[in-house]
């Protein structure tokens, strides 16, 4: 009973600190390289209107100048081949987006290929409400929490009865209080030694 009641105290905060995590505005390097991604709408925007000015944003003052002279481009070359022409202009403005927020550039990824988290956080910006995305992501941090909880409770009712019991009991006290640690770290931007530090970029981009 202590333990259950421990784990809703403990998940209840969990979950309060993760809708906080997820309100912040952070979608725009989630899934650049994509298709349906914000970057290439905006090119496609731009395109159709024939003003680069929607795709600047995406790009540091110093690229400018080549996404200026690489949309001009696309702009005569469309009259040849405009399927050819916008997507050599997708993957020169992708390329450069991503090499100006120090990620790697693999190529274009289809339409529909983004995480659903992800694209629940697109729509919260054209809805004006993030009520749908928080439960999404809570409902799958509660799912984690008390998966790994539940393993944990198990095994430590056997710990000391023998080695491998107790084995496997580390295993899962482990698996259990690094997940929530992960959790906590993320919604709270601190370092995993309690510190006040940065969101790693690395691992944002990894997933797009």
């Amino acid at each position: 009973m202590i333990a259950t009641s421990l784990f809703k105290k403990s998940l209840s905060g969990a979950l309060a600190l993760v809708a906080v995590f997820f309100a912040i505005p952070d979608y725009a390097a989630a899934h650049c390289d994509t298709l349906d991604g914000p970057v290439i709408q905006d090119a496609r925007k731009a395109i159709a209107s024939q003003d680069v000015t929607p795709v600047l944003k995406w790009v540091k003052p110093q690229e400018e100048k080549s996404v200026r002279a690489a949309f001009k481009k696309v702009l005569t070359d469309r009259a040849k081949n405009p399927e050819a022409a916008e997507h050599k202009f997708f993957e020169s403005l992708v390329k450069i987006h991503r090499i100006g927020e120090g990620a790697p550039f693999t190529g274009l990824k289809a339409a529909g290929t983004v995480e659903p988290a992800v694209a629940a956080a697109d729509q919260t910006l054209a809805s004006g409400s993030a009520d749908d995305l928080i439960k999404l992501i809570t409902d799958d941090v509660a799912a984690g929490i008390k998966a790994r909880f539940e393993h944990a409770v198990e095994t430590y009712k056997h710990k000391d009865e023998s080695v491998a019991q107790g084995r496997e009991f580390v295993e899962a006290y482990v698996e259990y209080t690094h997940y929530v640690e992960r959790l906590h770290q993320d919604t709270t931007g601190k370092s995993a030694h309690g510190g006040d530090g940065e969101h790693k970029k690395e691992s944002e981009h990894s997933r797009h």
